[in-house]
């Protein structure tokens, strides 16, 4: 776990960094000169997901810790703002009401399962975020999506879709599922 500390620098790295691409800088180069501490160089998946009054406004995010936290906030904070293709680039103006919130992801785990109905029971609702893939498709869900898809049933046909697959695709086939915890923090 994060201390608090870890996390409002994370969020104001994250703002920051949105601010810095909009005014046509570069962070990356302040920070090289900071002192950070050294949590923020191991390596961490994070999602970056930003809300502008409560509404979606864009989420991106790594499934696996490839970079440093510290790079994945910065690549995925940036990709948030400026290249979810559901969204339109974020603007100058908009940034007093964007709000940010990261969702640092445990190491993904395989399910066994055999029917939908066993599958039900070993994935734990607004706990396990999922990861499906099926013959070249994937998608994921991060545990904050079961607030809005509350049913099992719900959760995996609208995941389903988001892979590119047919709504009923999960009670009639047996695809990779794998889930993981985050922990998230949010500035207010």
């Amino acid at each position: 776990m994060l201390h608090d500390q870890i996390k409002s620098l994370l969020l104001s790295i994250a703002r920051k960094n949105i601010i810095a691409t909009l005014d046509k800088k570069d962070l990356r180069e302040a920070l090289n000169n900071e002192r950070l501490p050294e949590v923020l160089q191991e390596k961490g998946a994070v999602f970056v997901t930003l809300t502008e009054n409560g509404l979606l406004r864009g989420c991106v995010g790594s499934l696996e810790a490839h970079q440093s936290l510290l790079d994945d906030v910065l690549d995925n904070s940036f990709n948030a703002a400026f290249n979810d293709s559901r969204f339109a680039k974020v603007v100058k103006g908009e940034m007093k009401d964007v709000k940010i919130e990261i969702s640092l992801l445990s190491n993904r785990v395989e399910i066994d399962y055999y029917t939908f109905a066993d599958l039900k029971k070993k994935i734990k609702s607004k706990v396990h975020g999922v990861y499906l893939t099926y013959a070249g498709h994937s998608a994921t869900f991060l545990p904050q999506v079961w607030d809005e898809l509350v049913s099992h049933e719900t959760f995996f046909v609208h995941l389903a879709q988001k892979a590119g697959l047919s709504p009923d695709f999960i009670f009639h086939n047996h695809p990779k599922i794998e889930v993981y915890t985050v922990e998230k923090f949010k500035d207010e």
